[in-house]
């Protein structure tokens, strides 16, 4: 096959050169651009009080504290914020794939009336910013319609409001559409009903974009600040997430021993996306071409 560009290869011949000066000082540039905010989060937690709020920064610590990272470690209390942190991520992920995929597969399969409308008013839903829904999800968490229940200060008022995502269900959604209807059909003359067939069939061939789904879900939980803050801050000190509790430590913290906890905070989505990163590249690639 030919392979085709912007640039023609004899163009490409010529100006070889150039083009890979030009190209290294981008990814250079944007290298900088992103891993600079993070060198400067871990470099400055090695800093002594001073020198960590000093400005202009300064690119390398003068003198190295490595025990910030343990003293951030038991005065902010990361070890009961990890915890909490993980609890309501699981539990923001199980509620998640229970509603997301089963919204999904209804959406893709059992086709119901106004299927088509329901779903575009969900992806109109994307439009919109976060910020500006978070005082109608506190109305609602406060008084639950029907059931009348304040779930404000419980796990739940963290649960629900994730659970309702419409880009987990458009990813699901493409990815079901992808299966062919010939598989389904086999199951469904074999005696399956739909139900089964989602959990025996459907299921197993979607590990990839349940994996993609999966990783949103848990970062989003992970890294949210403000709707924590609003539904658990004061309500239950021991229950509170790992962004709450730092902000509420920095009152009260030297600034190193914040930014050394924040660091710590971060590792683990990073890591997470390191290890991941294939996965979540294949998985949102997954169920583009139907064949």
């Amino acid at each position: 096959s030919t392979y085709r560009s912007l640039i023609s290869a004899a163009q490409l011949n010529r100006h070889r050169v150039a083009y890979r000066v030009v190209l290294t000082l981008i990814v250079v540039i944007f290298t900088l651009i992103f891993i600079g905010p993070l060198y400067f989060l871990f470099s400055d937690g090695l800093k002594s009080t001073q020198e960590a709020v000093q400005v202009p920064p300064t690119l390398v610590p003068a003198h190295v504290h490595p025990g910030s990272y343990t003293a951030a470690w038991s005065r902010v209390g990361l070890g009961r914020l990890l915890v909490n942190t993980l609890y309501y991520a699981f539990g923001a992920l199980a509620l998640q794939l229970v509603f997301d995929v089963a919204a999904a597969y209804s959406l893709s399969r059992l086709r119901p009336v106004l299927g088509n409308v329901i779903f575009a008013l969900m992806l109109a839903t994307l439009m919109i910013p976060a910020t500006v829904l978070v005082v109608p999800q506190y109305v609602t968490i406060a008084d639950l319609p029907l059931l009348h229940l304040n779930l404000i200060g419980s796990p739940e008022a963290i649960w629900l409001p994730s659970v309702a995502n419409a880009f987990n269900i458009f990813l699901l959604k493409r990815f079901f559409d992808s299966i062919p209807s010939e598989l389904l059909s086999a199951a469904a003359i074999d005696g399956a009903s739909p139900l089964r067939t989602l959990r025996s069939v459907v299921l197993p061939i979607s590990r990839p974009i349940i994996g993609v789904v999966s990783i949103f879900s848990l970062v989003a939980v992970w890294k949210d600040f403000l709707w924590p803050l609003l539904v658990e801050y004061g309500y239950n000190p021991n229950r509170e997430t790992l962004n709450v509790g730092i902000f509420e430590a920095a009152s009260t913290t030297p600034q190193n021993l914040v930014l050394a906890a924040s660091a710590m905070a971060a590792v683990p989505t990073l890591v997470f996306f390191l290890v991941f990163q294939r996965n979540i590249l294949s998985g949102l690639t997954a169920g583009s071409l139907k064949g």
